[in-house]
């Protein structure tokens, strides 16, 4: 294996960049599932929580993590043919399709709900916002979700057509 600069921070950047996508693809296949089977107000309460105790340096490692070391091995493997493509489509998927949609989707969503005092709703207030919530959340959700894991694919092709963990 050639452990250069350029294939250590590609193996560092799949590694993240499948953490991001399993987090988001096991979220989709089990919480949201779970959650749909709640009544409103412990739905409003665990999400709240949740979103509170997802603000941890394990998660941002992962979550930025990615985008950084995505765009830094596409830098790094500028003028590489197909590889260099396969980066700049995993970069960019990443950064529009994940980041972007969870900082202008989920975020702002995240917020609205931490600002909510859930005991002083009544169940119909409850119902309605966890309407709203929950099913633009989702949607912010599915699409991070396939972006996420479309880069994860392509970096993952790109180490194959850039033959970066080949014996020498």
């Amino acid at each position: 294996m050639d452990l250069t600069l350029k294939n250590i921070s590609l193996l560092i950047a799949i590694v993240l960049t499948g953490l991001s996508a399993g987090l988001f693809y096991a979220w989709s296949v089990s919480v949201i599932p779970g959650t749909k089977k709640v009544i409103d107000s412990s739905y409003l309460e665990v999400m709240q929580k949740i979103n509170r105790e997802i603000m941890n340096p394990q998660f941002f490692l992962v979550f930025i993590g990615s985008m950084v070391l995505l765009a830094f091995s596409t830098v790094l493997h500028y003028g590489s043919g197909m590889s260099f493509w396969l980066l700049l489509l995993a970069t960019g998927a990443y950064i529009l399709g994940t980041f972007v949609v969870t900082g202008l989707g989920n975020v702002p969503l995240n917020n609205e709900l931490e600002g909510i005092r859930l005991g002083q709703l009544n169940p119909s207030q409850m119902q309605e916002f966890r309407r709203y919530y929950e099913a633009r959340w989702n949607l912010f959700h599915q699409i991070r979700t396939f972006f996420s894991v479309l880069a994860f694919i392509a970096s993952l092709i790109a180490s194959f057509t850039a033959n970066s963990f080949t014996t020498h």
